[in-house]
């Protein structure tokens, strides 16, 4: 049974739902007949806008494929995805482009840098490319949140891990996106580089009143956001609100326990 959580409608005023993203009965199979693996089954769930929400769960649970989804980086095989109030399910190719670029930043595992600009110039060009220019006040605060002053005319080989990957976050919030999607964004980061990133990213929340949407394994990574979902076999079984690390791996160790159980029962039915 999939977990829903209520969402507040704009009714006539015209303003922005407290939902930022929401999905409705989403399935996305891989595969047709006997091959056929269903890795978001019937998913009901509501991001909260201003929030910092974590996904996780066992590997092969759909975690990924429901943050891909939800961002419009993938499609659906049936059901609803809105973001705000645009159903990006029904978009076509180029206005689903233009609402990703226009409206959602990402952060991913690997930085994406581009090695012959400098870091201001890689914070840029997103917006460079979509023809806007960016707002100097809301830029210089960006890179003043995530510590980056006297490093924007260093191009990526000149940084450190850390560095790059601040850069990244910086990229990703400097157009104002209305959400930001992080896909394990410090897996490549030793420890204190990626306690550094997620304060960065807890700060954006905190103070710029961003939208953070992070799939991560690290429950010390989890323990940052305001709320946790859990995905087991592809539907959100649980849900945590203000999550410690301590209760974080006490909740994926039973789902550890509850995943193998589920195996071993549909072997024994075969």
């Amino acid at each position: 049974m999939s977990t829903a959580v209520s969402t507040s409608t704009t009714g006539g005023s015209g303003e922005r739902t407290a939902v930022a993203a929401r999905a409705r009965k989403v399935v996305k199979a891989f595969g047709t007949g006997d091959t056929r693996v269903v890795a978001l089954d019937e998913v009901d769930v509501d991001i909260e806008r201003g929030q910092f929400t974590a996904i996780m769960g066992p590997s092969g649970s759909g975690k990924s494929t429901l943050m891909h989804c939800l961002a419009g980086l993938d499609t659906v095989t049936s059901g609803q995805i809105w973001l705000d109030e645009t159903e990006i399910t029904t978009l076509k190719d180029k206005k689903l482009t233009r609402l990703r670029r226009d409206r959602v930043g990402f952060i991913f595992q690997a930085f994406n840098l581009i090695p012959t600009l400098d870091a201001l110039e890689n914070i840029t060009l997103p917006m460079a490319i979509a023809g806007r220019k960016p707002d100097r006040e809301w830029l210089d605060r960006i890179v003043a949140t995530v510590g980056l002053a006297d490093r924007l005319h260093h191009r990526p080989a000149q940084l450190s891990g850390g560095q790059q990957q601040r850069v990244a976050v910086a990229r990703a919030l400097a157009s104002r996106p209305e959400i930001i999607f992080g896909d394990e964004p410090t897996g490549n980061l030793d420890s204190r580089a990626g306690a550094e990133v997620l304060g960065f990213l807890r700060q954006s929340v905190d103070e710029l009143g961003r939208t953070i949407v992070m799939v991560t394994h690290d429950p010390i990574a989890a323990s940052y956001a305001d709320r946790v979902l859990f995905l087991a076999d592809g539907r959100i079984v649980d849900e945590m609100a203000d999550p410690t690390t301590d209760k974080v791996i006490e909740r994926m160790r039973t789902l550890s326990v509850e995943d193998t159980s589920r195996t071993e029962a549909a072997g024994s039915e075969q």
